[in-house]
């Protein structure tokens, strides 16, 4: 596999790698032109790299985080109207095509990982490496800070958080130490919390990874709602394919990655009921623990197979496992070692 620096998008304080690039841009058969749709188009490094694998390709960038987009955007000057930024998170997928009258295209990324300028930007306080107000939020505009949260949630509640997105087996103890250091002072900082993790998991010596990796994964998910929406992200991302378009998903831990490998399962018409759930749906279109019905919508186009999960014949799974990344790409780029892309191709 040819090295990518040439898509590396330099920042002040460093150079962000995208990941899989070259995959990415394969899979999305770029080369072949037409209208492309990044989702999460962070410093650009993915869009750069489809943008110059053919002239007659066009990309809609889509971002929540203004800062990034920003960038993203001054980098892409050089396409020209070839590339349009969006400050929108990528579940508003369908407002920002619907605002530019598009209906269909010939692929969709979404990178749902962090990017390095992200880590690197201390006062955003994703890293615990270095001392920084304990934010994460991707959008600086809205919602509640990571402090806010660990300073207002009750102990089994924080305990749970940590538990599902960080699948932390540490989580009540961690929760227990949180609350008891909150309650002098407020835990406000990365490395104040993470000095509390260290200490409630009594973890001695060296470590290959930091103990507070899986406590600052979780409320980074939480604070920026990550796998909210997700599944029906994927479902109305493939809607909007043109026949034998793909739709290309990087994710980066099995939380993300088993809701996409489900969610494309889910449209290939593979049935997710329960066997003894299977059959019609009652008259009032909820099963029977009050959930809505998936139905099909005009970017839901295909053969239904269960009007109970929503599954129909929608798509083919092109890669039966998940693409990762070479053994050079992780030594160049250590942040992509977790990466795994799955890719779809809509049937028509």
């Amino acid at each position: 596999m040819p090295d990518a620096p040439q898509h590396g998008v330099p920042y002040e304080g460093g150079q962000h790698e995208p990941v899989l690039v070259t995959e990415v841009v394969n899979w999305l058969r770029a080369s072949e032109g037409g209208l492309f749709v990044d989702c999460t188009v962070g410093l650009g490094g993915h869009a750069v790299a489809i943008l110059q694998a053919s002239h007659q390709s066009r990309v809609i960038g889509l971002d929540r985080d203004l800062e990034s987009l920003n960038l993203a955007t001054r980098r892409l000057e050089e396409f020209g109207d070839r590339f349009t930024g969006n400050q929108a998170n990528f579940k508003e997928l369908r407002q920002v095509l619907e605002c530019h009258a598009i209906t269909q295209t010939a692929g969709i990324l979404a990178d749902l990982g962090i990017s390095s300028f992200q880590l690197a930007s201390e006062e955003r306080g994703f890293s615990f490496q270095s001392e920084a107000p304990l934010d994460m939020r991707m959008d600086r505009s809205a919602g509640a800070t990571a402090s806010e949260l660990v300073n207002s949630l009750s102990e089994s509640e924080l305990a749970d958080v940590i538990y599902k997105f960080g699948e932390e087996r540490g989580a009540r103890r961690i929760a227990r130490a949180i609350v008891r250091e909150r309650g002098p002072r407020p835990v406000t900082t990365t490395t104040q919390l993470a000095r509390i993790v260290v200490q409630a998991l009594n973890v001695q010596g060296r470590w290959r990874i930091h103990p507070a990796t899986r406590t600052f994964q979780a409320l980074r998910i939480a604070v920026n709602g990550e796998l909210e929406g997700l599944a029906e992200f994927v479902s109305m991302a493939a809607g909007y394919l043109q026949p034998s378009g793909r739709l290309a998903v990087i994710s980066f831990h099995s939380l993300e990655d088993g809701i996409i490998k489900r969610a494309f399962r889910l449209m290939t018409g593979q049935c997710q009921c329960e066997p003894r759930r299977r059959g019609p749906k009652p008259s009032d279109y909820t099963d029977t623990a009050g959930r809505p019905e998936i139905r099909s919508s005009d970017h839901q186009i295909g053969g239904v197979v269960c009007d109970r999960c929503g599954a129909q014949k929608l798509v083919e799974i092109l890669t039966k496992k998940p693409i990762q990344p070479s053994q050079d790409e992780v030594r160049r780029n250590p942040r992509a070692r977790s990466a795994r892309l799955r890719v779809c191709a809509r049937l028509h």
